[in-house]
């Protein structure tokens, strides 16, 4: 391994990140959610929109900043994290200003959402459309004591195209809950990083010692 190649480790690899791909699929979905059930001239829309383009923007730019600004690519992560939480209650006074439920944890749409592993907004809309019919997305019972999609959906509204924004709202939340938890996640890993092992002057210092010992 040479010095360049250990002074500057390899960074940037954002587009593999979990918290990267679902804020990405957030952010998707959000511009989608806008469009369709925000005005355009409403701050909301932009503001929605911005806050889940943060925190896309800002997983990259500190990916990017990581091989020399582990203290930078620390704050990002948790800007990014910030404008996700922000983001978050924009869907929650979304529902609750319109009178709509909002899952519970339990909620057994969530972790069918989460198991379906959705990689687009087109994906995401399916699934919505799905289950707004009652059928839900494999439509099939529950089984082994669960809840089935259909049951669940069956008690929330007789005219499917009324779910439409609570599932849509909902839908997002969960996926959000997703990307906040692998971001909490990804900001301890980065703190205790920066704890044990420093930031950039510490590896140069470490990277020198180690050339002079060499060249004794």
């Amino acid at each position: 391994m040479t010095e360049q190649e250990t002074l500057i480790p390899k960074h940037g690899g954002y587009r593999k990140l979990k918290s990267f791909q679902v804020a990405q699929l957030v952010y998707d979905v959000t511009v989608r959610f806008c469009d369709k059930y925000i005005s355009k001239r409403s701050r909301t829309h932009d503001q929605m929109v911005q806050a889940a383009r943060s925190g896309v923007q800002n997983i990259a730019e500190g990916s990017q900043a990581s091989a020399t600004l582990k203290k930078m690519e620390l704050k990002l992560t948790q800007v990014a994290r910030a404008s996700l939480e922000e983001l978050k209650l924009d869907y929650e006074d979304f529902l609750r200003q319109r009178g709509l439920a909002q899952w519970q944890r339990e909620n057994p749409l969530r972790q069918a959402l989460i198991d379906r592993r959705c990689e687009t907004a087109d994906e995401v809309a399916r699934w919505v459309v799905a289950v707004s019919r009652s059928g839900g997305p494999s439509g099939q019972s529950g089984q082994g004591g669960q809840v089935s999609e259909a049951s669940t959906v069956s008690t929330m509204s007789t005219k499917s195209t009324e779910l439409y924004p609570e599932l849509s709202a909902n839908a997002a939340l969960t996926l959000l809950a997703v990307a906040c938890s692998l971001l909490d996640r990804q900001v301890a890993r980065l703190a205790a990083d920066f704890e044990n092992e420093g930031g950039f002057t510490e590896r140069l210092y470490r990277v020198r010692t180690a050339k002079r010992r060499t060249q004794r």
